[in-house]
């Protein structure tokens, strides 16, 4: 893993999950470990309602905690209600978190390879539905992370389990004085707890 967010994930350990949110999580944990448990495929696609902030961080940083605690075969996607396009603030905030991100393709929704360590494959990033073609069919945990999707998607097709884990939107303070502070906010949220999560999966 690159040394830059080594030293970050350290930093991000420090932070607290509160025991209320460890109650959140812990449907998320008892899945991964039963799936593991038995050497089967741990796939999870988190969801959100645009596929542009949310959900991209936490398949981010769910995939780099899974191999920062070196739990093998996780595969972790994510998608929309609807497709738009990864906000910019996301790429910028996870490049000064420590990955290296690297523009595939531009236009209206861009591609991204999101790399955490040298020899690994690239998470690749963009708007997608969460039924999409890239994205699994079935036989994956569904995360719900945003209030919205929640409410509006109380079936996902091809899900074994569907877990509400919501976050509070960055989006509210786009273009303010605090739109970074905020964004990187909740990418720290975002990792410590699934730092939690898959520091609790028995190897």
């Amino acid at each position: 893993m690159y040394l830059n967010l080594q030293e970050k994930i350290a930093e991000i350990t420090l932070l607290e999950v509160t025991k209320e949110r460890k109650e959140i999580l812990k449907p998320l944990i008892e899945y991964v470990n039963v799936n593991y448990s038995k050497n089967k495929r741990v796939t999870i696609n988190f969801i959100c309602t645009h596929n542009s902030r949310r959900s991209h961080l936490a398949q981010v940083w769910a995939q780099t905690m899974a191999y920062h605690f070196g739990i093998k075969k996780v595969a972790c996607y994510s998608g929309g209600t609807e497709a738009t396009a990864v906000f910019p603030m996301v790429t910028r905030t996870l490049k000064e978190q420590g990955f290296r991100i690297q523009t595939l393709s531009e236009g209206k929704n861009p591609v991204y390879a999101i790399k955490y360590a040298e020899n690994e494959h690239p998470i690749i990033g963009f708007s997608k539905r969460y039924d999409d073609v890239f994205n699994p069919e079935n036989g994956f945990a569904a995360i719900m992370t945003c209030s919205q999707a929640d409410t509006g998607c109380p079936f996902i097709a091809g899900a074994e389990k569907r877990i509400p884990i919501t976050y509070n939107d960055p989006k509210e303070f786009d273009d303010s004085p605090e739109q970074a502070k905020k964004y990187m906010e909740r990418s720290n949220q975002i990792a410590v707890e699934m730092w939690y999560v898959f520091s609790q999966i028995n190897k």
